[in-house]
């Protein structure tokens, strides 16, 4: 029979977040919030003449 090999290096921090998880139980998955608001379409393209000239009278 083939013996079985070592287990992994024991981890400190690991262990206590499992002992963690274990008491409180897993934390609520969450997304990362963009502070920048997102531009519309219309800002990425330039201004029409027709348009410029409007908006100075």
């Amino acid at each position: 029979m083939k013996k079985k090999g070592k287990s992994g290096k024991f981890s400190v921090s690991k262990a206590v977040k499992a002992n963690a998880r274990a008491r409180v139980g897993q934390p609520k998955p969450s997304r990362v919030l963009v502070t920048t608001p997102k531009t519309g379409r219309a800002a990425k393209h330039k201004r029409k003449v027709d348009e410029l000239i409007v908006a100075e009278s």
